[in-house]
């Protein structure tokens, strides 16, 4: 069964607050990324909570997802863990990935996250990897790869697609076209006004969902889940949506302009359009709505303490994971980082 059933009360009040949890997280992040607590680089999806909701509901637990370097809301709405995932994002032990992948490669097989990707358009290769493996073993779960708008100008891409329309693999390929590849405007980078389109070429259904509306993605996500199970192979869709922020937390965003941010938050929002379509079926009221978001700020409040609380790596145990079979040098520099923490820079004395 999906992890949401979006035919269910129950299932819409939890896609709801599905939604209002990344909405959270990726706002702690940003004031946290603001007050230098986060390291590195984060990349938000304020504004496409019901990509991220809809598409991850109408999935199970054995399903695979790849995504990109905007990867919280994927992976919260796949099941992460609220605290383990933000963990990761301040580089601690407790995290993911053991703090050493931050926001741009968050990964947990165990819930079917088979990894971020920065590197844009690696995901849908990925993805489509992840199909092989599914035909290979006659399996019932299958691969879906998100991507944005911006992606499908890079040949990987067309290599996965094409790949697995050519072999009929078990791949849903999701793209969120959110408008804006980093600072360059939709119709400035692509030559057609849909990227569904794109699907006829490799001879398989390309299906244009609204994106803001996590109910008409969790039904389109599911319908091609259930072709790619069918044996039929894959299916490109494409959910039009929209990010409020930057590309990346500091851009100036010289590309649009406020107006147009403030427009699609108060008209196009996927959280407070849900709630107005819940309250209008009686299925939601204020106290709900005010429980669910006080649950949600709880959890995220507990999330921030834990990953402020929790351990740095071991600076001995940076070569973890790195190689099957050790290579020679590896337990020297081990043995080094244990005693100085490598700030020799290497060199042999």
């Amino acid at each position: 069964m999906p992890n949401l059933d979006i035919e269910t009360q129950d299932g819409r009040r939890e896609a709801l607050r599905t939604m209002l949890l990344i909405r959270e997280f990726e706002n702690r992040v940003r004031d946290r990324f603001a007050d230098n607590e986060i390291p590195g680089f984060v990349h938000l999806s304020q504004g496409q909570e019901a990509v991220a909701a809809g598409a991850c509901g109408a999935l199970t637990d054995d399903d695979y997802i790849t995504s990109t370097h905007r990867a919280h809301g994927h992976s919260l709405a796949k099941g992460l863990d609220p605290e383990h995932l933000l963990a990761e994002l301040y580089g601690k032990e407790p995290g993911q990935c053991s703090g050493r992948g931050g926001s741009m490669h968050v990964a947990d097989l165990d819930k079917g996250m088979l990894g971020a990707q920065p590197i844009v358009g690696a995901s849908v290769p990925l993805g489509t990897g992840a199909g092989i493996t599914a035909q290979l073993q006659d399996a019932d779960w299958c691969g879906v790869a998100f991507c944005g708008d911006g992606s499908v100008a890079a040949g990987q891409v067309h290599e996965g697609i094409n790949l697995a329309a050519t072999w009929g693999l078990p791949v849903v390929y999701v793209i969120e076209n959110n408008q804006y590849s980093e600072g360059m405007v939709f119709d400035e980078q692509h030559n057609i006004d849909d990227l569904a389109d794109m699907a006829a070429s490799y001879g398989i259904p390309g299906e244009i969902v609204d994106g803001q509306d996590v109910e008409a993605v969790h039904e389109t996500v599911s319908a091609a889940r259930d072709r790619a199970l069918a044996g039929d192979g894959p299916t490109l869709v494409e959910a039009k949506t929209y990010r409020y922020r930057g590309h990346f937390e500091g851009d100036e965003e010289p590309y649009r302009s406020p107006e147009e941010v403030e427009e699609w938050m108060t008209e196009h929002d996927p959280i407070e359009n849900y709630v107005a379509t819940l309250e209008e079926r009686g299925e939601l009221d204020d106290d709900d709505l005010a429980a669910m978001r006080a649950d949600v700020e709880s959890v995220m409040d507990a999330a921030v303490q834990f990953a402020r609380d929790a351990d740095e790596p071991a600076p001995e145990d940076a070569y973890d994971d790195v190689f099957v079979d050790p290579a020679p040098d590896v337990d020297r520099h081990r043995e080094r980082m244990e005693t100085d923490g490598g700030r020799d820079g290497g060199v042999d004395r």
